[in-house]
């Protein structure tokens, strides 16, 4: 296990799965957290924990000298970009801060010999697996943007290790939901794209409807299928990971979710059972960019992290994303 006064960067540690994992390290006591976040999509308010610092991954000097100066010995990398429509709109954008910005974070880790690395990467690398089921060594195929931008940071932290740079821990998450079930932080993001949040805003009036786009996949019932994982059961592998590096274990590539899946229709269901009330729900065409179904073989992390998920249930996860939602917009929260 790391020492709990080893310096750690977060960057991107102000957003909505990196402000949970500071807050899972703080509570675990580490001491020495420094959390880099330029305040784009992140929120002063949810670093619960550790020093913010307001910058970004792409400003070399800043980076170097936080490296430095903090004694960092480990860095779990979240900053990016994350919108699939909008890097389809876009795809300069995400391989600028997504993949230019994380080989300038590689190079300062290296030039300052940092020990170990956990990086976010997504489900997305693996564009349409066979079968709808992805293991970690099925084919990476992205047919967006950000997938491929998330892709190319996987092969650089890989080159950059067998070259003699950190240890790794690559975490390939699948649809991420929730938020922190006491309700200090949850997410935020403006904009958000994600389909219990949009639910969950939609709950509470703040969106008109909730769409489905697509409703004529080869699934069950028409509409896409996702394994939603809960953002404190991922928050939970990362700290698992950082102790497995510590403890001297290899790099590995794993992914992160519960192994089995929801389609869109099930996932609102859930969300008008822990509402108590009906959604306005619009059926839309397929947006470009959205595989029909993809759900993670989550073997390897259980086997190899010994990780136990404590939150698989759809309720539960929808529960937690409308609380803090209702939270928002009667005013006791960040994000409104």
């Amino acid at each position: 296990m790391l020492d709990k006064d080893a310096g750690i960067l977060i960057t991107g540690g102000a957003g909505y799965i990196g402000s949970h994992v500071v807050k899972q390290l703080g509570e675990a006591g580490y001491r020495n957290l420094v959390i880099l976040d330029n305040l784009g999509k992140g929120f002063r308010q949810a670093v619960l924990y550790g020093e913010l610092v307001v910058g970004d991954t792409a400003d070399r000097e800043r980076v170097s000298r936080l490296l430095q100066t903090h004694r960092i010995q480990a860095v779990l990398h979240f900053a990016a970009h994350t919108v699939v429509p909008e890097s389809v709109a876009d795809p300069l954008k995400y391989y600028g801060n997504n993949t230019c910005a994380t080989r300038n974070l590689l190079q300062c880790c290296h030039e300052a010999g940092v020990k170990y690395f956990v990086f976010s990467s997504t489900a997305a690398v693996y564009g349409v697996p066979e079968g709808g089921v992805a293991r970690e060594d099925s084919p990476t195929t992205p047919i967006n943007p950000y997938g491929s931008s998330k892709l190319m940071s996987e092969w650089m932290l890989r080159d950059l290790a067998e070259a003699g740079g950190p240890r790794y821990v690559v975490l390939r998450y699948f649809n991420v939901a929730g938020s922190d079930p006491e309700g200090r932080i949850g997410q935020s993001t403006p904009g958000a794209t994600l389909l219990t949040k949009v639910a969950a805003e939609h709950a509470v009036g703040k969106r008109d409807f909730v769409a489905i786009f697509g409703t004529d996949y080869p699934t069950p019932d028409g509409t896409g299928v996702r394994d939603y994982i809960h953002v404190e059961d991922l928050a939970d592998a990362h700290l698992k990971a950082l102790d497995h590096l510590a403890a001297g274990g290899e790099s590995l590539t794993l992914n992160c979710g519960y192994g089995h899946g929801y389609s869109v229709r099930e996932v609102l269901a859930a969300m008008e059972r822990v509402n108590g009330a009906p959604l306005h729900i619009v059926e839309k065409p397929r947006r470009p960019g959205d595989p029909p179904t993809l759900v993670a073989d989550a073997s390897r992390i259980r086997e190899l992290l010994g990780w136990t998920p404590r939150y698989d249930d759809l309720d539960f996860i929808c529960k937690t994303a409308l609380a803090w939602e209702r939270k928002i917009a009667a005013g006791a929260a960040y994000g409104g």
